[in-house]
């Protein structure tokens, strides 16, 4: 896919001219740099399974970008908070919240705090969400 670069901030978008805010990219290790080792960690074994994404680092985190986002990785100050976009509603023990947020989809947020929280069901739902 051709991806369109904001000449104001230098961020990548699916559509030219597409809506955003305007605030500067970063790397993935600056975003994590201040925070636990085990967000990184965390961070790296959600991508681990996932085919080609296009990673939006910013000051808050990373989205996670196919034809459109379908994950944030936002680093907080108990938790990595992660959303996954799923065309449906889910189960698990860390899903600390979903909403529906229209076309009938779902943002799942999960607080993970350490690898081990990183499941075959969380890889399988990151997986899934990517392809959608």
């Amino acid at each position: 896919m051709t991806r369109w670069t904001c000449p104001r901030c230098d961020r990548e978008f699916a559509r030219s001219r597409q809506s955003h805010v305007y605030v500067p990219g970063q790397t993935v290790e600056a975003v994590f740099a201040p925070w636990p080792p085990a967000y990184q960690e965390i961070y790296d074994l959600l991508l681990d399974t996932l085919g080609p994404v296009h990673e939006d680092a910013v000051g808050v985190g990373v989205f996670l970008k196919g034809e459109r986002k379908f994950a944030e990785i936002r680093p907080k100050a108990r938790s990595l908070q992660v959303e996954i976009t799923l065309a449906r509603p889910i189960a698990h023990p860390l899903l600390a919240r979903s909403i529906p947020v229209g076309g009938g989809r779902y943002a799942h947020f999960f607080k993970f705090t350490r690898p081990e929280d990183v499941d075959g069901r969380i890889l399988e739902w990151m997986a899934e969400a990517s392809d959608a």
